[in-house]
Order: C-alpha cells, then sequence, then structure tokens
C-alpha cells in the first residue's frame, strides 16, 4: 500500500504542511508529536500518497534519485476492485460529547448523533475514562 510521510522536529514546519497537504488532497491531518522521538510525523496514504508524490515530484523537479523514483512507484498503486474506501472523518464537537454523555447509551446516542454504535461506545469509553477530556459546561 502506498504511503508518503514527512518527519519535522519544527512544529511551524508541520503546522503549515498538515495545512499545505489539506489544499492539494482534501485530508485533514492534525500535527502531534510522537512518544518516542517527539517529532511530528505526518503520513498519507493510497490515492491521498499518490496525489502529494504527483504535486511534489512532477517532471524534472529538484529531488533526490531514490525518493523520484519511490514517488513514481507509488503511482502504479491502483486500487483493488474490493477495497472499500472509508468515508470522510467527522471531528467530535463538545456539542455531540455532551449528547452523549446525557444519553449515556451508546446505541441511542448512535441515532440521535448520525453515528455508528461502536463510534459512540468508545467516545463515550474515552469521556468517561478520561482519555479525551470532557466538554466544559
Amino acid at each position: 500500500m502506498p504511503f508518503l510521510s514527512f518527519t519535522s522536529a519544527s512544529t511551524a514546519l508541520a503546522a503549515y504542511l498538515c495545512h499545505y497537504t489539506k489544499k492539494i488532497t482534501g485530508t485533514e491531518r492534525i500535527a502531534r508529536r510522537n512518544t518516542r522521538d517527539q517529532v511530528y510525523v505526518i503520513t498519507y496514504y493510497k490515492e491521498q500518497a499518490q496525489q502529494l508524490a504527483e504535486h511534489l515530484y512532477y517532471p524534472d523537479c529538484l529531488g533526490l534519485d531514490h525518493k523520484k523514483a519511490n514517488a513514481a512507484a507509488i503511482q502504479t498503486w491502483v486500487r483493488p476492485a474490493d477495497m472499500r474506501i472509508a468515508p470522510p472523518r467527522r471531528r467530535w464537537t463538545e456539542t455531540d460529547d455532551r449528547e452523549l454523555l446525557r444519553l449515556n447509551d451508546p446505541a441511542a446516542a448512535a441515532i440521535t448523533l448520525d453515528r455508528t454504535e461502536q463510534s459512540c461506545h468508545m467516545r463515550l469509553w474515552r469521556l468517561r475514562t478520561g482519555q479525551t477530556p470532557s466538554p466544559t459546561r
């Protein structure tokens, strides 16, 4: 499966990269430092990797030969017919969190919030265990 990743210790560079690549791919990324090295590793997969590789490694661009070869290899990938495309992610809002906590039932919340029951179950667990901050009142 094709991927393209960027690594940086700079917060400004990581934030700009997320902003810039969203313009190209339409895919939102939030820059977070990894635990081990405290650097940002921002990765794109499949069609988004192809879009970025095509944009960044255009014909006769200035780049390392092995990077240009990897970018060319990414372009040869074709999504298998039986591989589904994941729907775009919807971020949880404080309003969603408050409603989920109020209902306290993943099945009921799934209907109300138009999300999957599993998504509501995991978010409720994260809110209850402190993995995600509780919404302000």
